[in-house]
């Protein structure tokens, strides 16, 4: 039994929290370099906390670093779209942050405050349905609206040859397109196509009115084209199907993430491709569920993910990248 300190490799965290790691050996025909280690176990009905990794700040994990600089193209060509909530702001504030205080730096008297306009804006009830392709460039316009709106969102990954959830898109609306959203806060349940109608009833629902889309979603075929030129260094990853083994009735994921994070693009890669459903809880930068995450858990670290079919949950995206593919390909 060890002591290690949990420290954000996949963010900007700069919260230190210890836990006690029990390393548990690998089966006899497992690799000895993928020791399978155990953070933080806890009673019934509660989530066993589980890693490979030690997290280090800022620090790649080994023999990803081209994965991560590929998923990284969306920050230069799509700017903040993806990364911030709507009305964000940042400033340097003077005095520590208070204790347990989510606070992106803080350090020599002073301390970084990240604001947005979220908390003033509507919020369903019922949680939106987005049936989505992770390697379509309209899929990533909604998706970023999703972020900008700091929106909860079911997913259900709609990668080619997908068996599940294609049929229902083409059997429910009448083809096979995408995104496809169902939102259930509405009588009757509001159901569309087409990514531009998308985010104007979402910015007009549950945001600032879709007079107030910025032009980073706004611009026609020039939001389509970066959107698009975004995906290509990741050839495709995200878009077909990876034959997978879900339980029946299988509940979905709980993804902490947000799409402007190549570190989360990464594990919805894998999402989509095994066509895995998730609940995404949407934390950029501004939103106040990063202190939700912050109180849960003594840090904040992007992605998290919480899997309610083995009440298992881990940070690290290359741990829950392996995660899934062990625990779902079939």
């Amino acid at each position: 039994m060890t002591r290690a300190r949990a420290v954000d490799d996949d963010d900007d965290s700069d919260d230190v929290v210890e836990a006690t790691i029990v390393s548990t050996p690998p089966p006899t025909d497992a690799a000895d370099d993928a020791p399978t280690i155990r953070v933080d176990s806890r009673g019934s009905g509660e989530y066993e906390r589980r890693a490979r990794t030690e997290p280090r700040r800022f620090v790649v994990a080994e023999g990803e670093l081209f994965n991560v600089a590929a998923a990284s193209a969306p920050i230069a060509l799509r700017l903040t779209s993806g990364l911030t909530c709507d009305g964000y702001s940042v400033r340097l504030v003077d005095g520590e942050v208070a204790a347990g205080t989510y606070s992106l730096w803080s350090g020599n008297g002073k301390h970084v405050e990240e604001t947005s306009d979220v908390a003033k804006f509507p919020r369903p009830s019922a949680p939106l349905k987005i049936y989505n392709l992770h390697g379509c460039p309209f899929c990533k316009k909604v998706r970023e609206a999703v972020i900008s709106l700091d929106l909860d969102v079911l997913y259900y990954p709609c990668p080619r040859d997908g068996p599940e959830y294609r049929a229902f898109v083409r059997a429910d609306g009448g083809k096979a397109q995408f995104p496809y959203l169902i939102d259930e806060n509405t009588e009757p349940p509001t159901k569309m196509y087409e990514s531009d109608a998308i985010i104007e009833h979402l910015y007009e629902k549950y945001g600032p009115g879709k007079a107030n889309i910025g032009p980073a979603l706004s611009s026609g075929a020039l939001t389509n084209l970066t959107a698009g030129l975004s995906l290509l260094p990741r050839f495709g990853k995200g878009s077909a199907y990876s034959p997978s083994k879900k339980p029946e009735n299988m509940k979905p994921l709980v993804f902490w993430g947000y799409e402007g994070s190549p570190f989360c693009a990464l594990v919805a890669e894998k999402l989509c491709e095994l066509e895995l459903p998730y609940l995404q809880r949407s934390v950029g930068r501004g939103s106040p569920k990063r202190q939700e995450l912050y109180d849960k858990h003594g840090m904040f670290q992007v992605p998290f993910l919480q899997d309610p079919n083995t009440m298992i949950e881990m940070f690290e995206s290359k741990d829950i990248v392996d995660y899934l593919q062990e625990t779902y390909a079939a």
